[in-house]
């Protein structure tokens, strides 16, 4: 994102001011801030579900800042969106939720079922095929919504709060399947989250926004070890992690974080 900015009508302040983020490939990034940061609005403006007023957005070397039409819905097969709504749909069983999205896209029948048979065992819920949302506790639900999201092997996941409202056995439980999903995938992921204990567990390097700008930006273990800006310094104070009793600044000890 090179310059990345966008107003909405009603508000004073644009919600992103001329963002600058560049995330390599192969790598978790997290994106966090406290509420009204800009967080969700850079994360839609990414999936160009908003469309931004200023600014470049290029992924995998493909410029999506003007694509419209046939030309977005094709390159918005190499990225997966996992909301933190979820959005699974209450009529379609977990099998049927991860085919979806092949449906949509007008992949072969024949190719649909393999696919979601693969990936159904990847996430550890084969036997969960035939069940409806409602019938799958929160963790299963949130493996059925990334099954979903990566069902047409997309090269980027885009993932708004995943471990929001969820217990500390689940929480764990999903920030390990979206390492897999970094490390035996190969998928890059961008992580939007306020959750400072899941950034420091997986988060290879993070970006801290407030009111729309950037405020700071590095390694996950610089950001949060040795913060350099008082926004972030601030955030780390009011988070409700482990991470806020412990002296951050500046003689942290990041490991010792990132294990808890």
């Amino acid at each position: 994102m090179r310059g990345l900015t966008k107003r909405f009508a009603a508000a004073a302040a644009p919600a992103l001011d001329h963002v600058d983020l560049k995330v390599p490939a192969g790598i978790i990034h997290g994106v966090l801030g406290q509420s009204g940061a800009g967080k969700s609005t850079l994360l839609r403006c990414i999936a160009r579900l908003e469309k931004p007023d200023a600014g470049e957005i290029v992924v995998a070397g493909s410029d999506w800042t003007h694509l419209d039409g046939a030309g977005l819905r094709r390159e918005r097969g190499r990225m997966g969106i996992v909301f933190q709504q979820l959005y699974l749909l209450s009529s379609r069983t977990a099998a049927s939720n991860v085919a979806l999205p092949l449906e949509l896209g007008g992949a072969p029948r024949a190719a649909i079922a393999p696919r979601v048979a693969e990936l159904l065992e990847w996430f550890g819920i084969a036997d969960k095929a035939g069940s409806y949302p409602a019938q799958l506790s929160g963790g299963q639900r949130q493996r059925v919504a990334l099954a979903r999201a990566l069902a047409t092997k997309p090269r980027v996941l885009l993932a708004d709060e995943p471990t929001s409202a969820l217990d500390a056995e689940t929480r764990a439980s999903v920030l390990n399947t979206l390492s897999g999903i970094r490390d035996q995938l190969g998928v890059t992921i961008l992580l939007i989250t306020h959750d400072l204990q899941s950034a420091a567990a997986i988060c290879d390097s993070v970006t801290v926004l407030d009111v729309g700008r950037v405020a700071e930006s590095g390694s996950a273990s610089q950001v949060l070890g040795y913060p350099s800006t008082s926004v972030t310094r601030r955030l780390l104070a009011h988070t409700q992690s482990p991470l806020a009793s412990r002296d951050l600044v500046p003689h942290a000890h990041f490991e010792e974080l990132a294990r808890l």
